[in-house]
């Protein structure tokens, strides 16, 4: 189907932080590009940039999305800003990735380069190992190979944490209408004249399941006191939707309402991600669990394997120790979520070919779950 592109010229535009770069408020998200053929993802990653949209984030975890983004914005590279990751550790795989990125990229320079989901207090500690990943990065910068450094995380604690350190010029955090748990951490942000980019404007698709409530969540991100939101985008539809929602302003009183009656419909159930609940002392991995659905929604259901239908058969064997109960803030019934959701996710294999009929029964009947919804 042919449809026209998207027109915001008009896209409003903010300095990253301390960084200099002028970007355009509404970003690009490169996670859901990897759903569709490599010509949808290269059309609708030039619909943003012809939308305005000069801010492109993606990450070395993201499978093909570097080699699209990189293919896209080719010829149009010094007009836009380039943001990737990598989740490594050690200094000679995050070497590694920053090499394989700009080739994925097609790029010699990258504007900012994040440490990408720092959750724990080993993993933050390991990147300041001295001669490690941050010094590296820094020398990179040195060189202009990098021209910024940031980080993201879904911990607020841990956000907090490197913050703090003065080391970063940008942190990456989700932050929508339900989740809020980032308005400490942006605040001394703020302080500290750090960008900010707000990941997961639709909470992981929670707040994605109709257009209305789509616009909303984007009006409402899009109005707050942040440098970018970055939803991630997969067709020309979206993007026109995201740049027409930012380009109407702040949301009206009927959006807010519609915002504040999902947030009260999802609030008893849904899933943060901020990570308090683990570990679980049955090796459960509660917290995938609990947000793997919105996780699959946006990043694709064929990219579930062996290793995920391992998770769905352990949620199954939740013997409800109220362990992970007993350390979620937002006290959410996690001994009753998890086989629920282990049991849905897993019927979905079986729908996908991942897992037989047979194999996925006999496990639900072993865990006495045949007569749960």
């Amino acid at each position: 189907m042919t449809t026209s592109q998207p027109n915001g010229s008009n896209l409003p535009r903010t300095v990253l932080g301390q960084t200099g770069m002028e970007i355009s408020k509404l970003g690009f998200g490169g996670i859901p590009i990897q759903m569709v053929s490599e010509d949808e993802a290269v059309a609708v990653i030039r619909a943003c940039v012809a939308a305005g949209i000069n801010f492109f984030d993606t990450a070395r975890t993201y499978t093909n999305s570097e080699v699209r983004v990189g293919r896209a914005l080719e010829g149009v590279r010094d007009k836009v800003f380039v943001a990737t990751k990598s989740v490594s550790r050690e200094r000679a795989k995050v070497e590694s990735d920053l090499a394989t990125s700009l080739g994925n990229l097609r790029t010699d320079y990258l504007d900012l380069y994040q440490f990408h989901n720092v959750a724990t207090e080993d993993a933050l500690e390991a990147i300041f190992v001295p001669g490690g990943p941050v010094d590296f990065v820094k020398e990179q910068k040195a060189r202009g190979v990098v021209r910024h450094i940031g980080i993201t995380s879904h911990s607020p604690e841990i956000a907090l944490k490197a913050i703090k350190t003065g080391e970063f010029e940008t942190i990456q955090f989700p932050f929508n209408y339900i989740e809020r748990q980032a308005d400490e951490l942006h605040a001394e942000a703020r302080r500290r004249g750090m960008g900010i980019i707000v990941m997961k404007p639709l909470a992981g698709g929670g707040l994605g399941d109709s257009a209305e409530l789509a616009r909303a969540s984007v009006k409402w991100c899009a109005s707050q006191d942040v440098s970018v939101i970055i939803p991630g985008v997969k067709s020309l539809e979206e993007v026109r939707a995201n740049v027409d929602a930012v380009l109407s302003g702040a949301p009206t009183a009927d959006e807010l309402a519609l915002l504040e009656r999902t947030k009260q419909e999802l609030g008893p159930v849904f899933c943060r991600r901020c990570g308090y609940c683990a570990p679980c002392p049955n090796d459960i991995p509660v917290n995938w669990l609990s947000s793997a659905e919105f996780w699959f929604k946006r990043a694709g259901w064929l990219r579930m394997d062996e290793s995920h239908i391992k998770n769905f058969l352990a949620g199954l064997e939740c013997q409800a120790c109220g362990t992970c109960e007993s350390r979620c803030p937002y006290s959410l019934p996690l001994t009753r979520l998890i086989p629920q959701y282990s049991k849905k996710l897993l019927l979905r294999a079986v729908e996908l070919g991942k897992i037989s009929r047979e194999e996925a029964v006999a496990a639900i009947v072993a865990a006495g779950r045949q007569d749960e919804d």
